[in-house]
């Protein structure tokens, strides 16, 4: 591992003020990939900013009227433990579970999964069909990003220099809606998607119209992949199998996917589609409808 500078900050001015100075700085919350890739080499950097002693990024709170605050260094665990967080928001559940093993969770946040930046990531797909929020601030003050805007690249995001990720807001879940992850991962080979895809379902008054619905892909793309276009087939029509079917085709047709160890493009598009439908599926029953 290479030599480099560490600092324990208390505030998220702090950080902030450290991470304008240098910019090569990298920020420590779990430290799950970022441990991993300084003890590797795959990482250099001067300064390592370790943000898990600032309020603001342990904070996890929930209510009907504001919705879900997640701090960027809240771990996995603190959320899928929380029953009444697991049941407003299943869908961002059933990705955090899959983050890593129980005791990577232990440390693992989705803000640095989200951070890291994998078109692969579990919990990006998830928190972009939630229409996640990112609060970021920096020297100028504190922005709104949705997540769908965040990633840029592979391991690229649109944070600035000095700026530094704050937490994820998520709106509250209204009666009728319903959420689901789902991945296809070949485990005896690794534990990383070879397509990942994230919905979420409103349905209007009548329990059967779609008044809203989002859907994300991951590992189709350079970033996680935000499909609008399968979504809007949807909206304002009745949830039936047709519906969910023709959506989960618009998902098939977005993908961008490589031909990789994990699989070839023509297997991972197939998969956009058939993994779309299968969680749309799940949503709908979530959401109330049968």
């Amino acid at each position: 591992m290479q030599a480099f500078d560490y600092a324990r900050v208390q505030s998220v001015g702090e950080a902030v003020d450290l991470l304008r100075q240098e910019s090569q700085a990298r920020v420590l919350a779990g430290g799950t990939d970022l441990i991993v890739g300084l003890r590797e080499q795959r990482v250099h950097t001067p300064l390592v900013v370790d943000v898990k002693a600032i309020p603001e990024l342990r904070e996890l709170a929930f209510d009907s009227t504001d919705g879900l605050h997640i701090g960027a260094a809240v771990p996995c665990h603190r959320i899928y433990n929380d029953a009444t967080l697991a049941a407003a928001y299943p869908g961002l559940i059933d990705a955090v579970k899959l983050i890593g093993g129980v005791q990577i969770q232990g440390r693992a946040s989705l803000g640095g999964n989200l951070c890291n930046a994998s078109p692969a990531a579990d919990s990006i797909p998830a928190l972009i069909a939630h229409a996640a929020v990112c609060i970021i601030a920096g020297s100028q003050g504190e922005r709104h990003l949705p997540v769908a805007e965040f990633c840029t690249a592979p391991g690229k995001t649109a944070l600035q220099p000095g700026e530094l990720l704050v937490a994820l807001q998520l709106p509250p879940p209204a009666p009728g809606f319903g959420a689901a992850y789902l991945r296809f991962t070949p485990r005896n080979e690794m534990d990383i998607a070879v397509v990942g895809a994230g919905v979420a379902l409103q349905l209007a008054a009548d329990g059967e119209t779609v008044a809203a619905a989002r859907i994300a892909l991951g590992a189709v793309a350079p970033k996680p992949l935000f499909v609008p276009e399968a979504a809007a087939a949807m909206i304002g029509r009745p949830l039936t199998a047709a519906t969910i079917a023709e959506a989960a085709e618009h998902a098939r047709a977005a993908a961008r996917p490589i031909d990789d160890m994990r699989g070839t493009a023509r297997y991972r598009r197939h998969l956009a589609g058939v993994l779309t439908r299968r969680a749309l599926e799940i949503a709908q029953q979530r959401a109330g409808i049968k």
